[in-house]
């Protein structure tokens, strides 16, 4: 009779929250965050405390073994998002890479859709996506306004990469450096 080991997922540690996030700014406290694609490493950042967990479409390089994030489809980022939210239920906030294709549209309404998939199915707390033009800041409005949390990204957005050049550094220049605080500015007004 042999009993079976059963890994833990309780820590000691409270549920991170967007309000939490914004107390703990407040208060002038550090906020950590990681990326992790799988239960076993999400095992070990619900237990070390981080406060964010970002399940990225970087996935697409780290682990797939593309040479980009954009062939990443919606339907692994659920798959892998699920993993990490067995292996990472307790502590940190989860956040959710869009991946390419799934909220650039006119449409809000399909980035809605997608971004519910991510949270419903994937388990997350909350989506990222790339990129803060003003039909980004309407989008990331509208999932906002529908009771989907948002973490913006802007500078080197990998799933630009074709039409930025590769991966390399943004912003070197005042001009652009201007465009990435103006974008940035514009996410966190939306």
């Amino acid at each position: 009779n042999r009993q079976q080991r059963h890994v833990s997922t309780k820590t000691k540690h409270k549920k991170v929250t967007t309000l939490s996030l914004t107390s703990q700014k407040r208060r002038g406290r550090k906020i950590s965050m990681v990326t992790a694609y799988d239960y076993p490493s999400a095992l070990h950042v619900d237990r070390a405390g981080i406060d964010i967990l970002l399940v990225g479409d970087s996935c697409a390089m780290v682990e797939l073994g593309f040479e980009t994030t954009q062939p990443m489809t919606l339907d692994q980022m659920v798959h892998h998002c699920q993993a990490v939210k067995r292996g990472a239920p307790n502590r940190p906030l989860l956040v959710g890479d869009l991946p390419l294709g799934t909220y650039e549209f006119d449409n809000v309404d399909i980035a809605l859709q997608n971004a519910y998939r991510m949270i419903k199915e994937g388990g997350m707390d909350a989506v990222k996506l790339e990129g803060g033009c003003k039909a980004r800041a309407r989008t990331v409005k509208k999932l906002i306004d529908s009771g989907v949390a948002v973490m913006g990204h802007v500078g080197l957005t990998p799933q630009a990469i074709s039409v930025i050049g590769g991966f390399r550094a943004q912003g070197r220049t005042a001009k652009r450096a201007r465009i990435i605080l103006d974008e940035a500015l514009r996410l966190q007004d939306a």
